[in-house]
């Protein structure tokens, strides 16, 4: 099985609350995201948005420009579905964040939450990184958050990467400046914990 066609199985089959990275409301997302954007108008994207809440809050929190990417149809389709005409303000992408074509230099914060450390393959990140490079601002934000050293090393029947924040941000290498670092403890929907480091970095202008 492909991918796209693993991801598509997986929101076909659970609810998006049923699902070991699910949460609410992605407070430490948000906060950092709000941070890095403080006008409205500045452009947004959710990497590996899945069924996320996230795109809810932006668009709540009053940013007019957000974008959402993500490898399943299903989930995007569900995210639309939940947003009802609000979505209709949002971009929506679907497609391998490997492979897929974004405008060049188009968003000023980049937001992965949980997709980056899917990507075990050196070929594979080194392809992510490129297109952040290519998709963002100079002098834009990019906002990636993994599971850390304590996560899991397996995650929806796929293997992970696991990092700390000196290894994730060095994965992005010098041409991204480390802002700040942080570490999350992710209370599953199964009564489990997971550790997520976050890093926030501004692309060199």
């Amino acid at each position: 099985m492909n991918t796209q066609n693993h991801w598509e199985q997986v929101y076909q089959s659970k609810a998006a609350d049923a699902v070991s990275w699910f949460r609410s409301h992605l407070e430490r997302s948000l906060s950092l995201i709000e941070k890095a954007a403080s006008d409205p108008a500045m452009s947004i994207i959710d990497a590996g948005g899945g069924e996320s809440t996230l795109v809810d809050d932006l668009l709540g929190a009053g940013y007019l420009d957000v974008s959402v990417l993500d490898i399943s149809q299903a989930a995007i389709d569900a995210t639309r579905q939940r947003l009802g005409s609000a979505g209709n303000a949002v971009a929506w992408w679907v497609g391998d964040i490997t492979k897929v074509a974004l405008p060049e230099a188009r968003y000023d914060v980049w937001h992965d939450r949980a997709v980056f450390h899917f990507l075990t393959d050196l070929a594979q990140r080194r392809a992510y990184v490129r297109l952040v490079m290519h998709a963002v601002k100079p002098g834009g934000h990019v906002i990636v958050a993994t599971f850390g050293p304590e996560g899991p090393s397996k995650c929806s029947g796929l293997d992970v990467v696991r990092y700390d924040a000196e290894g994730l941000h060095g994965g992005f290498g010098d041409a991204f400046r480390l802002v700040e670092s942080a570490t999350e403890v992710h209370d599953t929907p199964f009564g489990t914990s997971q550790q997520f480091i976050y890093c926030y970095c501004v692309k060199s202008s």
